[in-house]
Formats: structure tokens, sequence, C-alpha cells
């Protein structure tokens, strides 16, 4: 099989994790890059392998040499009014992000590139009213959709350098949002991340996220660019709270009942050795 014959990825991958979320039973990771460790076998499989050549944000994907790439693979419908945008943007190092509502209000949870298809997608659901920004690392084309849409944009105090176009600066330990919108202020991964519940919904940015593999809950000491231990001791403030999905910006995606999601958030609690 020649190498126009294979799904691969070039040398052009910067390790953002975006296309091992899309397939993580067949791309995995190997000295610092993704690769396909396998071929995709199936027809869900084939979409997940052209979904992970989708929100690459460098183009290291690369698909089989004649292939013809299936249409409408986002904004993708994950379930329960949530849609991760794809268009991953080199500039929030291939992070995902989100559409949801709330309050009949339109939500974006952090932000995607500027694409014609998103403002499509969002227009066709009633507009935007609100952008959601999780941490400074992922704001991307925040302000262009913001701008687009007459969008309020809404960001912590302690990353709020990082996004000065932000309409609604949130404060404090305690912060509020939008209407039927919970602020969970998580420092660690930076000086002002914050995780958003909506409903049973919760977007962690990039301070938590769900391994489909070992199905657990995971957070990566490696890229907490402020305060691992703090990092640790703020995701304590998810005990309790019936949070049911995980969406996150850097990492997998996953659901669980409940009473699952806080057995793994505790087992990654004691393995990250919290008190």
């Amino acid at each position: 099989m020649t190498t126009d014959d294979r799904w691969r990825v070039t040398d052009r991958c910067i390790d953002c994790m975006a296309s091992r979320t899309m397939a993580p039973t067949f791309i995995g990771r190997a000295d610092g890059t993704s690769v396909f460790e396998r071929q995709p076998e199936s027809e869900r499989e084939l979409l997940d392998a052209w979904r992970a050549l989708e929100v690459c944000p460098t183009a290291a994907v690369r698909a089989p040499k004649g292939l013809v790439r299936p249409r409408g693979l986002f904004p993708q419908d994950v379930g329960h009014g949530t849609f991760r945008l794809g268009f991953n943007a080199r500039a929030s190092y291939g992070a995902h992000s989100y559409f949801a509502t709330a309050a009949g209000a339109g939500l974006m949870i952090d932000a995607p590139r500027w694409s014609p298809h998103v403002v499509r997608f969002l227009e066709e659901r009633g507009g935007l009213e609100h952008v959601l920004l999780t941490h400074r690392d992922d704001i991307a084309d925040a302000r262009r959709y913001a701008e687009h849409f007459g969008a309020r944009v809404w960001i912590h105090e302690r990353d709020a350098d990082a996004a000065p176009f932000a309409s609604d600066v949130m404060r404090g330990e305690t912060p509020t949002g939008p209407a039927d919108v919970e602020v969970i202020f998580v420092p660690g991964h930076t000086r002002g991340s914050v995780m958003y519940l909506v409903g049973t919904t919760l977007f962690t940015g990039d301070s938590l996220a769900w391994n489909p593999l070992t199905e657990e809950l995971e957070a990566y000491p490696e890229v907490a660019w402020y305060d691992w231990d703090l990092q640790v001791r703020s995701l304590g403030a998810l005990r309790g709270r019936g949070f049911e999905r995980v969406f996150a910006g850097h990492g997998g995606s996953g659901e669980r009942s409940a009473d699952e999601m806080q057995r793994a958030l505790a087992g990654l609690l004691e393995r990250a050795g919290s008190k």
C-alpha cells in the first residue's frame, strides 16, 4: 500500500489532540504526534476519519487519493441540543468549540475559526446571543462572531486581557453568567479558567476531559500553564454537581450518569493526589 492509498498524518501535526478525539479507536499518539494505528474499517469509522481530517488545524491529516469528502460533517450534532462546531483554529491550538442554548438564547462555548458554514448554522438557529469563553487560550475568532451577531462575550477577569473586546467580565470566585448558565471557577490551567454548566452538560475548556478508552475523567498537568496543584483543588468544586456530559476543548468528550461522573471525578482527584 502506497502513501496515497492510506489515511495518514503528516509532519505538520502539532499534537493538539483534536483529530484523536474524533477517532480514538484508531488514531493514537506516538513520538509526540498523532498516528493512524490502523485504517478505518466501517462506514462509521470512515466518517470519524473525515471528521478527524476536518478538525485538524494544520491540515496534517490526509485521506487516500480519490476519496470524496462528504458534506455536512460539521457542525456535528452530539446530542441533547449540543453541537460540536468544527473548524478548529490554529490560533487556539486546535481546541473544540460548541453551540448550545439556555433560556432560549444561542450560546457559543469558545470559538472556532471564522467560517461561513458556522455562520449559516447559527443563523438557521436564530442567531447567537452569547460567546462564553472558558479561558484565554481558546478565543480564536470569537470577536468576529460576536460582532457579526451582536453577541455578548463573557470571560473571567483573570484572563480578560486576552479578550479586550469582551462585553461581560466575570469577577471573583463565584462568577455569574447568562440566564440558566452556571459558571464554575476552576483556576489552574490558566488563572481565569471557568467551566459552564448548562442543564446537565458541562463545558470544561482545557481543565477536564473524558478518556473514551479508559472511561475516566482526566486532566493534563503538562499543560497546566498556571498551577497544576491549584487546578486539582479547583476540580473539587465539581463534587456533588449533577453533570452527565463533559465536552472538552482539548481531549475527549463523553456521557455517563451523574453518579458515574461523580465516581469518575473521585477517581481523578484520587489519582492526582487531591485532599
